[in-house]
């Protein structure tokens, strides 16, 4: 009998208050980001650990090499403590080598990470309005994920396998999208649309050539800059459908960074239904959610 194991803790909720800065990201035309203070970090980590080591505890009940759940939520807050890295990726890469470096039979180990992201207040301040520097507002929208496979090599700790994320973007834009000369049987009732006010969620997700490169700022792809350059193609570019539209973001993405290998999204089209129109003024309208089910969209660019 073959044996794949695995086991580990998910949603431990680390808040860390005055984090390395995040600095010298590369700027893009997009996106006016090029970095933060991170006075507040905020993530949801989870530790997947894989090693035979632990077969016994699975099949005898022996739990002597077992490191308690409980006891890796606890070291993943103190070593977040000590963590100099800006971003949730190296905040992954350092917890992930000193869990390797303190319990040796675990063999190789998968941390994911869901940024929690908490944005400065804007406080009065004489002549105007400023960021606070000790208030801040927990942001409900999109947010960056990240994944990282290590194991030990020769040279110390090696990622394996990796992914990044921009995760639960909304965007609704007015006018400017399409979708029209579709194909159409005895099943098809939608009408086409030459213009209509699309709504999506999207998730993207991109990797690197070199996984080392998510752990050096310049080159560094920042999910706030991906999210600015999806609205940005979104506003500017008239999409004939929403697979139209992830493929000119995805485009995008691969000309702006080319230490990126691959883009990929999951997007759903929650068009709005619409509820009333004005008699005078066609833009005038009411609009309400649409029921279930909704539109799925795929996509994955990879370069040759």
């Amino acid at each position: 009998m073959k044996h794949e194991i695995r086991y580990g803790k998910a949603e431990v909720r680390v808040y860390r208050t005055h984090a390395a800065p995040l600095r010298e990201v590369t700027a893009i035309p997009e996106s006016p980001f090029t970095g933060r203070e991170n006075v507040l970090m905020g993530a949801a980590i989870e530790v997947v650990v894989r090693g035979e080591a632990f077969l016994e505890a699975y099949t005898l009940g022996d739990n002597r090499r077992v490191v308690a759940t409980d006891t890796m939520k606890n070291f993943i807050q103190i070593a977040a403590l000590r963590c100099e890295a800006p971003t949730l990726e190296g905040w992954l890469h350092e917890i992930g080598a000193a869990f390797l470096a303190t319990y040796p039979h675990m063999e190789r180990l998968t941390m994911l990470g869901r940024e929690l992201p908490f944005s400065p207040a804007v406080v009065p301040e004489e002549g105007g309005f400023a960021l606070s520097d000790r208030l801040f507002s927990r942001d409900r929208g999109d947010h960056s994920t990240a994944s990282l496979d290590l194991e030990r090599s020769e040279g110390g700790i090696a990622i394996t396998d990796h992914s990044c994320g921009r995760a639960e973007l909304q965007l609704i834009k007015l006018t400017g999208s399409a979708f029209a000369d579709f194909a159409r049987d005895e099943h098809t009732t939608l009408p086409e649309r030459p213009d209509r006010a699309l709504y999506i969620w999207t998730d993207i997700g991109w990797r690197y050539a070199d996984p080392a490169d998510a752990l050096d700022a310049s080159r560094y792809v920042a999910g706030e800059q991906v999210a600015d350059l999806a609205a940005s193609v979104f506003h500017e570019f008239v999409s004939l459908s929403i697979q139209h539209l992830v493929h000119e973001i995805g485009q995008r993405m691969l000309s702006r960074w080319p230490q990126l290998t691959e883009v990929s999204f999951d997007a759903q089209n929650r068009l709005w239904d619409t509820g009333a129109v004005s008699e005078t003024d066609d833009r005038v309208r009411v609009y309400c959610d649409p029921r279930p089910p909704f539109g799925r969209i795929g996509l994955v660019l990879r370069r040759d």
